[in-house]
């Protein structure tokens, strides 16, 4: 499989299953830190910064990518830390679109910070 950060999201309306477990944990092997919800219809990650303005550019970063991409996450946003969940609401389930939009948010982050979702001081 190629670099999910190099590839680009399909439309997605629905129509279609969401992936299977297997699929999903094989795509969820090629993140670092995100975790699948007990269902398997979601992947989250907590991001966690020095300040609020850290904080904030990154949510405008993220933000930027799901304009791009058209595939737009839920985030939970705080003084220092951001939570993104991704899932294909169409499908109420998981596509092969929110592997690869984590992929190119954890792009965002330098090396260490891309593994443990924390920008250093």
């Amino acid at each position: 499989m190629t670099d999910l950060a190099m590839r680009r999201c399909k439309p997605c309306e629905g129509g279609i299953q969401p992936l299977s477990t297997v699929k999903a944990q094989e795509l969820q092997s090629k993140l670092d830190g995100w975790a699948l919800n007990e269902a398997r219809t979601q992947i989250s990650k907590t991001y966690h910064f020095k300040n609020y303005y850290q904080t904030m550019a990154f949510v405008n970063a993220v933000a930027w990518i799901a304009h791009q991409e058209d595939h737009h996450p839920d985030m939970e946003v705080g003084w220092n830390r951001c939570v993104v969940h991704y899932t294909t609401h169409a499908i109420k389930g998981l596509s092969e679109n929110d592997f690869i939009c984590a992929a190119k948010v954890d792009r965002l982050m330098p090396g260490e910070a891309r593994r443990s979702g924390t920008v250093a001081a």
